[in-house]
């Protein structure tokens, strides 16, 4: 579907015409609606700018890209998917259980795609939302929820020169598999999560290739394998057998953020245990101290988020593989500069440049204008990135934005969508019940809830570790780790179920 189905001219204009509209066809965006149809809500718009279900599973396809935690954890906890092929599944198959929710919980029908929203404003005497969409009429809705994600829109690298580059350019969320990577001449920016995945993928292509690296990353052994047939056959005919799996999995990465990152100024020694494992990880492959000293962080672990790999520095060793740490100073046509004047040429510039987060387009997407015509853009900027257990947001009615300051909870996005649900059951429940037209957080409510996670971070690793060189999306341009949520998922899933009502003012 390209265009938004139209409705009956003949409502009023104060009468909106869905009951919701979703932005954003990902996990999260088809989580939402799924609980939506729970609570009986089916009058429903899914708005995306892409092409297809899946968000960042759509947009990246890169050579290597899999799921960087094991996958018996990545998947709705109601709705397991007892057939992942490895421990750690490779992307296309993600994607491939974006298409199967989409289809058993019969989402497609709500969904408009090549949908790129500009804005959203809310009218305050008819109490919904109206969204502009580029080429198309505006559409409108009691309930807006926002599910756009953090990993959505590209970044691109601010470095002089770029635009004169006169060979082939791709950046990783935008993967154009049509172009042949043989015997060509390669850099890649960047020596983040996707990089780690791609590089030992690409590198025994090419002809040569030189990885640009401005921050080192925590890399831990990876133990990944096949899921032998048997154990999908298991999980497929006892559920119950593969929740044992997901809670011991959970559990594991639990402990690591909790113990290891949010409790830091307690336990401190179990980050430099997981720092003790990633530098002889890294010994037992890399052989010359130099390369070593190169690819070792400067930062605490648990700082930036890490990341699991058995082939990453091996591929260092090769004769075609090149690391270089100098800086960029710029770009020219037929290749790098770099701030000793060495100029290494190439044909191919891939940017693992990573995505917008904090900048404005990606945080939020889009203008998004609320009581007394306040963007929430702004209201940021003005007052400091927060929200209200990671979904509202004061002045902002009837909304909820899934990607909101202290939302994510853990280290499987699931986890979050699960506690995201809960708080939407929740809250919509009780505005049902009281057949309201609205709700909105109190100001109140929300300032004690960013006090408490303000203070919870006192002990975490972002505050009392050594960060500042660690260049990590967890902190907002103000220098906070507001991304993460500094609780158990536990914690999470417990205040999405007893939240007092009362912290939503219903109207």
């Amino acid at each position: 579907m390209s265009k938004a189905p139209q409705k009956s001219a003949s409502a009023s204009s104060k009468t909106p015409e869905y009951q919701a509209i979703i932005v954003g066809t990902g996990f999260g965006g088809m989580g939402a609606a799924i609980q939506l149809n729970r609570l009986g809500i089916t009058s429903i718009l899914m708005l995306d700018e892409a092409s297809d279900v899946g968000g960042t599973w759509h947009h990246n396809s890169y050579p290597g890209i899999a799921v960087d935690i094991p996958s018996v954890t990545y998947s709705y906890s109601f709705e397991p998917n007892p057939y992942w092929s490895r421990v750690y599944a490779p992307g296309r198959e993600l994607k491939a259980y974006a298409h199967h929710v989409a289809q058993k919980y019969n989402l497609r029908p709500y969904m408009c795609f090549n949908a790129l929203v500009e804005k959203s404003v809310y009218d305050e005497d008819g109490q919904f939302w109206t969204v502009s969409i580029q080429g198309q009429a505006p559409v409108t809705a009691r309930i807006l929820i926002l599910a756009t994600g953090f990993l959505s829109h590209p970044k691109m690298p601010d470095i002089k020169g770029i635009e004169n580059f006169a060979g082939k350019v791709i950046h990783t969320a935008r993967w154009d598999h049509t172009y042949d990577l043989n015997n060509k001449r390669a850099a890649v920016i960047g020596t983040g999560a996707t990089s780690v995945q791609l590089v030992p993928e690409i590198a025994p292509k090419l002809a040569q290739l030189d990885v640009y690296q401005r921050t080192a990353i925590w890399v831990s052994p990876k133990n990944d394998s096949k899921i032998a047939k048997s154990i999908q056959k298991l999980f497929a005919s006892l559920p119950e057998s593969q929740k044992i799996a997901r809670f011991a999995s959970s559990s594991v990465l639990e402990l690591m953020m909790v113990t290891g990152v949010l409790h830091n100024k307690q336990l401190s020694f179990l980050n430099k245990s997981i720092e003790f494992m990633c530098r002889a990880h890294m010994r037992r492959v890399i052989k010359d101290p130099v390369l070593r000293e190169k690819l070792t962080p400067h930062y605490d672990f648990g700082c930036k988020r890490p990341t699991f790999s058995n082939t990453f520095y091996p591929t260092f060793n090769r004769k075609n593989v090149e690391l270089v740490t100098t800086s960029i100073d710029h770009i020219e046509a037929d290749g790098i500069v770099t701030q000793d004047g060495v100029k290494r040429k190439i044909d191919t510039l891939i940017l693992a440049t990573g995505f917008k987060v904090w900048e404005k387009g990606n945080f939020p997407a889009f203008d998004v204008i609320g009581k007394s015509g306040i963007e929430l853009g702004a209201w940021w900027d003005d007052n400091g990135f927060q929200s209200y257990e990671g979904l509202s947001v004061p002045n902002f009615p009837n909304l909820f934005n899934l990607h909101s300051p202290y939302a994510y909870s853990g280290f499987s996005y699931f986890s979050v969508v699960d506690y995201q649900m809960a708080h939407i059951e929740r809250c919509l429940g009780e505005m049902i019940r009281l057949d309201a037209t609205s709700f909105e957080v109190h100001a109140a409510a929300n300032s004690a809830f960013t006090d408490k996670m303000k203070h919870k971070l006192d002990s975490s690793i972002f505050t009392n570790g050594n960060c500042a060189s660690a260049n990590s999306y967890y902190f907002n341009p103000q220098g906070e780790a507001t991304l993460l949520r500094p609780t158990t998922t536990y914690n999470a899933m417990h205040a999405s179920h007893t939240f007092p009502l009362s912290d939503y003012q219903f109207a």
